[in-house]
């Protein structure tokens, strides 16, 4: 079974994460500057069979599209334009960040490894997925 691909797409960097085979798992992949991320998806289809990609959707508390939106809806134009052939879903990443800064937190990370905001971007991607994961089912 093809794997789903999630993304938390920012101003610098871009948090990338995957399903297992089954898509049962979500786990974060890696952390990449934005202005590769079209490069860095055409290399990983190219290996990986994937079935669709999540996008995170920021929003502000009142449901109103947030600063980063009018950066993140240009991706994705550039994304449907790479891959017109690849299905496409957003997904409300309200309060992803401030999940996996908890997450960091929870896992006993101390605060200079709190500090990696890449590792920020990669947990908030693998939340993103999580819960289209748990929405899915």
């Amino acid at each position: 079974m093809p794997r789903i691909l999630a993304i938390d797409y920012g101003i610098k960097r871009t948090g990338i994460a995957v399903t297992d085979e089954m898509q049962m798992i979500a786990f974060g992949l890696t952390t990449i500057p934005s202005e590769t991320a079209i490069t860095f998806l055409k290399d990983y289809f190219s290996k990986e069979k994937v079935e669709s990609v999540i996008i995170g959707e920021p929003k502000q508390m009142n449901g109103e599209p947030s600063q980063s939106t009018d950066i993140i809806n240009a991706f994705v134009v550039k994304f449907q334009e790479a891959f017109p052939e690849m299905p496409l879903n957003r997904v409300d990443e309200r309060f992803t960040s401030k999940m996996a800064f908890q997450t960091m937190i929870d896992s006993g990370l101390n605060k200079k490894q709190r500090q990696n905001k890449a590792l920020v971007d990669e947990i908030a991607a693998t939340i993103i997925l999580q819960d289209y994961l748990r929405y899915k089912k």
